[in-house]
């Protein structure tokens, strides 16, 4: 097996007691902290009218977290597209690719990252269209960053000649037969949605075409990760992240919460089913129990790179945890 390489997740949220700006500061410490840990990406989600999260003007964040490292490579996980023009986006990220050169990222996901009256508010219009275009879309893009020779009458420039490497985002199988299809790495969002992973794996490893972008697949997939000196502790982190997705059950939009001696209290059976259905796939423990976890994954859905998100309220723990991280897929890759 190849080098397991690993990334980053950030939806930037907001922490109990502080302010969007703080968000945005932790957003930009954690990611000079991935650097000096030489990881492979950090990519920021687009995520709208949600209250506990500050990422909804993705671009800006991207540049801004770009303008305060130095080599590391950043990009959106994802832009949602249905809520863009491709050619916007073209610019945009030609623009970026043009100032921080071989350092971007485009993950594109058919999504709206909201909800349907947000999402309505956004395009100013109902939305499908845009939704039942995102292969169109994607392709368009591919043209907007290609080279000058192959473009129409409209340019994106900044834009072509760029080359922005573009992944398919997805949570289910129809992503995985359009990444397939255009010969582009595939990012599976398992930490949220991890159903259809081994699915959507198989599909895209057996339909892949290798193409101009990529010659042989590559796939990421998303990890819940919290890591600690050991498992009681890490257990206990964890129901910062347990809260976290108890808002998305109760469609609440509070902050992100401190760790509680008293989850078991605060949600209801089947909550705690939902929550323990998406930590099939996590790695929860000290470093000894995060590497056998580690390597139970790899050998079940074979990928090439794991890209953690990891909610830890305080975020000297949470910068410990991706320490803690980095070492145990060192130590799997060594083995």
């Amino acid at each position: 097996m190849s080098k397991l390489n690993v990334s980053a997740l950030n939806l930037v949220p907001i922490r109990q007691g502080k302010s969007v700006k703080d968000a945005i500061d932790e957003m930009v410490d954690l990611a000079q902290h991935l650097e000096s840990l030489d990881y492979s990406r950090y990519w920021i989600a687009e995520h709208h009218n949600t209250l506990g999260l500050a990422s909804s003007a993705t671009v800006t964040l991207i540049q801004h977290t770009l303008q305060h490292t130095s080599t590391l490579v950043v990009g959106s996980g994802g832009i949602m597209l249905p809520n863009h023009s491709p050619l916007v986006v073209a610019e945009q990220f030609g623009t970026l690719e043009t100032l921080f050169k071989g350092r971007l990222n485009l993950g594109l996901g058919r999504a709206p990252g909201t909800d349907r009256i947000t999402a309505n508010a956004l395009r100013r219009d109902d939305g499908m269209r845009n939704v039942n275009s995102f292969p169109q879309d994607v392709n368009q893009l591919l043209t907007f960053f290609g080279d000058q020779s192959k473009q129409g009458f409209v340019k994106a420039n900044p834009g072509m000649d760029t080359h922005v490497p573009v992944y398919i985002l997805g949570s289910s199988t129809d992503s995985a037969r359009l990444a397939a299809s255009l010969g582009l790495p595939y990012a599976f969002a398992s930490h949220f949605a991890p159903q259809m992973l081994k699915e959507a794996i198989e599909i895209y490893r057996d339909q892949f075409e290798p193409s101009e972008y990529l010659d042989e697949p590559y796939v990421i997939a998303g990890m819940n990760a919290i890591l600690a000196e050991t498992n009681d502790e890490a257990k206990h982190l964890a129901t910062t992240m347990q809260q976290f997705i108890l808002n998305i059950i109760r469609s609440e939009s509070n902050p992100l919460m401190p760790p509680t001696d008293e989850i078991d209290q605060i949600m209801t059976d089947y909550e705690k089913q939902v929550i323990e259905s998406r930590f099939p796939t996590a790695l929860l423990g000290d470093k000894d129990t995060a590497l056998e976890q580690l390597k139970q994954f790899t050998n079940d859905y074979h990928i090439d790179e794991v890209m953690a998100v990891t909610y830890i309220y305080d975020t000297d723990k949470q910068h410990h945890s991706y320490t803690l991280l980095k070492e145990v897929v060192d130590a799997f890759n060594q083995q």
